[in-house]
């Protein structure tokens, strides 16, 4: 008789490993941040430049919101092993880019309304000290960008390795990247500008641009909404995910899916619960085998039911959406 330890029948619920890489990164970003910001606003008391003040209280807000994801991966890492959290914290990650791309919308709404007061009531405009502030910016977001960027890369290779072709995506760590990158972006987008000011007198420019970066920004924070609240709310994943179940477990052609709920826990980890009907009901764990090779799938609950009786018609095949 066999005898089998408790932790061996458990899921395993903890998913942090795959996004520690991330909070390391962010936490760096942060920190490199802070310090721009410090010095921008120490710079622009000192030196009484209202350019300098102003990138450096804008550079607090992407503090604020960077903050979010570093929170959603400590928070997240803590509470791993609670059991209030029945399938984990996973989604913690998602709910910190949520939160982040909402942020991102309004900063790009506050862009859109400023640009708009500029176009209508011009402003002069201290161009040297401008152009200057805009470079160090640019130039901290572009180092702030490679570094999440390497993880995200990392990530998405970790994903091919030990997935198939599933790739994932941690959202928490594209929210921190979006956030940068709308930042770089406003920076170029005002370089151009103050250029084409100082040197043709382009004034409106300026105001046009910040109109041109809320547009962008809005539709990247649109979409990453999408997808964080897809995992929230535990919208299907993946329709090639349910037809790989389907295909393995039908491959035997006695059984039949009836009801298949796929959701997603983690990045690159999924639930699945199937219920099925077959002539000749076995353990689930041999059902459990045919879907092995998915490696995407991290807590499989399987119901089987048994169809006896020359009165029992087996049901169509599972349509997956």
């Amino acid at each position: 008789m066999h005898t089998h330890s408790l932790e061996q029948w458990r899921h395993n619920h903890d998913f942090n490993s795959d996004t520690s890489e991330g909070e390391h990164r962010t936490r760096l970003v942060v920190v490199l941040t802070v310090v721009t910001m410090v010095v921008e606003i120490g710079a622009g008391y000192l030196f009484g430049s209202m350019a300098l003040l102003a990138d450096g209280w804008h550079m607090g807000t992407h503090v604020a919101a960077l903050g979010i994801s570093l929170f959603a991966y400590r928070y997240a890492r803590l509470n791993a092993h609670n059991p209030r959290f029945s399938f984990g914290t996973g989604k913690v990650t998602a709910l910190g880019g949520f939160a982040s791309a909402i942020t991102l919308v309004m900063v790009a709404l506050l862009m859109g309304v400023e640009s708009i007061n500029r176009l209508l009531s011009p402003e002069s405009i201290r161009f040297n000290e401008a152009i200057l502030v805009a470079v160090l910016g640019l130039v901290v977001n572009l180092v702030s960008a490679w570094l999440l960027h390497g993880g995200s890369a990392e990530h998405h290779h970790h994903a091919a390795d030990h997935h198939g072709h599933h790739h994932h995506q941690d959202q928490n760590l594209r929210a921190a990247y979006l956030h940068v990158i709308a930042d770089a972006l406003t920076s170029v987008l005002a370089i151009v500008a103050l250029f084409a000011g100082k040197y043709f007198g382009w004034i409106w420019m300026d105001a046009m641009m910040g109109m041109v970066g809320a547009v962008l920004i809005t539709r990247w924070s649109m979409g990453l909404l999408k997808d964080t609240s897809s995992v929230l709310l535990d919208s299907v994943p993946s329709a090639d995910i349910g037809r790989r179940i389907v295909d393995a477990i039908e491959k035997e052609s006695d059984n039949r899916i009836v009801d298949l709920h796929i959701w997603q826990l983690a990045p690159g980890s999924y639930g699945v619960i199937i219920s099925l009907v077959t002539h000749d009901p076995r353990d689930p764990e041999h059902y459990k085998e045919l879907i092995r090779d998915i490696h995407s799938l991290g807590h499989v609950t399987i119901e089987v039911c048994g169809c006896e009786g020359e009165s029992c018609v087996m049901p169509p095949r599972q349509q997956v959406l």
